[in-house]
């Protein structure tokens, strides 16, 4: 019990140095720029979904969680968080590499992903349109968060907003560890053993958990030959640590935010599904 509620608080002192910078971004945005550069920033945001995918297949967990709150405000588009979601890597380079996984396999996983990512990017940048006033929406956060980000300077404010969002994370973080601790790694591998098309379908559900126990569980299992690469696959698509639990914190567009959540899910199973198929 006591690792657990370990692992959680050293999970969010992670994400605290990308919550920090990412405040401080928005920050500067809406005190620093003037609305013609806030402009031009927009304008480039079609070339988000490469930026994304490309930085979501770094090894560590922070961007999601910076995605989800520059999406929140506006900074970036819908197609740009996908890519970053989809393209995420969370615990799975680690543990191939501890496990001496052939470097060219690792290699060929994480392009997977990052090409995956920027193309279905691309494709919701194409269909979903949104009103790109981040201006109005980052005065929304400091008047929800009850904070005088004007009075208080761009550091201050930056610091009480990681404060209130890492508290929150931290929170979820214990629920869910706890929750996986009670019902046990052991029965959500089991989940993943029924070789049928409802694997695709549990893998990427398990993949949503934002807690890296999902994607230990499936790399281990691939590894191991239990499951095979399609499934791995579609749990990795959708394991996008805790961006997902952020982005629905910090978003107050419900439907927006089940969307993005749908399209990254069955993205995660078609695509699973069709590696399989394939190879």
């Amino acid at each position: 019990m006591l690792d657990v509620i370990l692992d959680a608080l050293l999970d969010t002192l992670k994400l605290i140095p990308y919550l920090f910078i990412t405040f401080i971004v928005l920050e500067f945005i809406e005190h620093k720029l003037s609305h013609k550069n806030q402009e031009i920033l927009i304008k480039n945001k079609k070339y988000g979904p490469i930026v994304g995918g490309v930085l979501g297949a770094l090894p560590q967990c922070g961007f999601g969680t910076m995605a989800s709150s520059l999406f929140s405000n506006k900074i970036i588009t819908m197609g740009t968080l996908i890519a970053v979601f989809l393209s995420t890597s969370d615990e799975m380079l680690p543990i191939m590499i501890s496990e001496q996984t052939n470097i060219i396999t690792i290699l060929k996983i994480i392009a997977f992903k990052v090409l995956i990512g920027i193309i279905v990017g691309f494709i919701v940048d194409l269909i979903f349109k949104r009103n790109e006033d981040s201006h109005e929406h980052i005065s929304e956060m400091c008047e929800h968060d009850h904070c005088e980000c004007e009075k208080e300077g761009v550091i201050l404010s930056s610091i009480k907003h990681t404060l209130k969002i890492g508290f929150f994370i931290l929170l979820a973080n214990l629920i869910i560890s706890l929750i996986i601790y009670f019902v046990g790694e052991d029965k959500l591998s089991n989940l993943l053993l029924s070789k049928n098309i409802f694997t695709y379908f549990l893998a990427s559900l398990i993949g949503l958990i934002p807690n890296c126990a999902s994607s230990v569980i499936i790399t281990e299992l691939y590894l191991s030959e239990i499951i095979t690469i399609g499934t791995l696959m579609s749990g990795l698509l959708t394991g996008s640590g805790l961006g997902i639990l952020l982005l629905f914190k910090t978003n107050k567009d419900l439907k927006e935010n089940l969307k993005v959540l749908s399209i990254i899910y069955f993205v995660g199973v078609i695509v699973g599904i069709i590696v399989d198929l394939v190879l």
